[in-house]
C-alpha cells in the first residue's frame, strides 16, 4: 500500500486522475495478497495481533521507502516516534 499511497509523489506532473487510477490498480493487487494472508494468519493470531503486525511492517516499509525512493531522510524525531509506535505494538503481544 505504501507504493499505492505515496509512489505518485515523485510524479507530480502526472494528472491527479491518472495517479488515482494507477494507485487503485496497485492497491487492488495488494488486496489480493492481503485478504488471503489475513485468513491464513487468523488461524494463529487474533485480528488485533494481525492488524498490529500489519501496522509495524507498514511502518518499517514506509521508512525504507521514504528514505530510498522519496529521498526524504528519517530524522531522529521520526525514529523516536516510530520506536514509540513499535513499543506500543509490543504491548499487544506481551501484555497480560
Amino acid at each position: 500500500m505504501t507504493i499505492a499511497w505515496y509512489g505518485h509523489l515523485n510524479y507530480m506532473s502526472v494528472p491527479l486522475a491518472t495517479a488515482v487510477m494507477v494507485s487503485w490498480g496497485i492497491a487492488f493487487f495488494e488486496y489480493w495478497l492481503a485478504v488471503p494472508a489475513n485468513r491464513i494468519g487468523h488461524q494463529v493470531y487474533s485480528a488485533a495481533e494481525l492488524k498490529t503486525m500489519q501496522e509495524v511492517i507498514t511502518l518499517v516499509v514506509f521508512a525504507v521507502f521514504s528514505a530510498t525512493y522519496l529521498k526524504e531522510p528519517i530524522t531522529l524525531q521520526h525514529a523516536a516516534g516510530f520506536a514509540l509506535i513499535v513499543a506500543g505494538a509490543a504491548l499487544v503481544f506481551y501484555a497480560g
